[in-house]
């Protein structure tokens, strides 16, 4: 009789854990001032701690790629860490700048505060890359010296939670366990940081938004050059040497 109490005290138990361990779906919709759904957002979710394993929503091994005179894709987000790739498929010279953006410009290095070169593609030949290691969260802005349109992010997480919003505005989180959280918002044209919003994570769906008080501007590409070396030149373009009258 003790064991049959037992085993039923053990049931018990594990039922209530079973029922302590729920977790449920996550939406977050970001809007621009405007009310327009914005893409490219951070939505970063801080689940209870210590509440369950860590999720893989982060890509491990990411390529940034500069084509066009731009940052593809603009916004990259990574665990601190993790070994960037910048690939240069242009046909002309790139530099890759990196710096610690906003607030924490005066971050630790691991933040920012890289520069690198990489010579234009050849064809037939593969890209030029180069590899650099981001350990410190925070957000990196990326530029290039020779054309200084072309910007870029590196959102260096301190969650897993973390996903940048889709077309439509929308960050889906799967199985967030269950409890207080508070969620926050990025985006690299929201100069002031959002404050963080408390969200009651329960076994049904929670839906909320989150508005930005700024209007994105589209990003749009660069009209095409056909000049020898690319727009503005190159590093590796020799330059006319004058020719004086005697």
């Amino acid at each position: 009789m003790q064991n049959t109490h037992i085993a039923i005290a053990a049931a018990i138990a594990a039922s209530s854990l079973a029922m302590g361990a729920h977790a449920g779906n996550v939406q977050i919709q970001v809007l621009d001032k405007e009310g327009k759904p914005v893409p490219d957002a951070v939505v970063v979710v801080y689940p209870p701690a210590g509440s369950g394993a860590a999720p893989n929503l982060v890509a491990p091994s990411p390529v940034i790629e500069q084509e066009k005179m731009r940052f593809v894709p603009a916004v990259t987000v990574v665990q601190p860490g993790t070994t960037v790739r910048f690939t240069n498929q242009d046909r002309w010279d790139h530099h890759v700048r990196g710096n610690a953006a906003g607030p924490a410009a005066s971050a630790a290095p691991g933040a920012g505060g890289f520069e690198l070169r990489l010579a234009g593609k050849t064809d037939g030949k593969p890209s030029n890359f180069a590899d650099v290691k981001l350990d410190t969260a925070g957000v990196v802005l990326l530029g290039c010296h020779l054309h200084g349109s072309m910007r870029g992010h590196v959102f260096v997480t301190d969650s897993a939670w973390t996903l940048k919003t889709d077309d439509n505005g929308i960050a889906r989180f799967a199985s967030v366990p269950e409890g207080a959280a508070q969620v926050r918002v990025w985006h690299a044209e929201q100069l002031v940081d959002l404050p963080r919003k408390a969200v009651q994570v329960l076994a049904t769906p929670v839906l909320d938004t989150v508005q930005l008080s700024v209007v994105p501007r589209v990003r749009r590409a660069p009209p095409p050059s056909t000049a020898p070396g690319g727009p503005m030149g190159s590093y590796s373009q020799a330059q006319p040497v004058p020719q004086h009258a005697h």
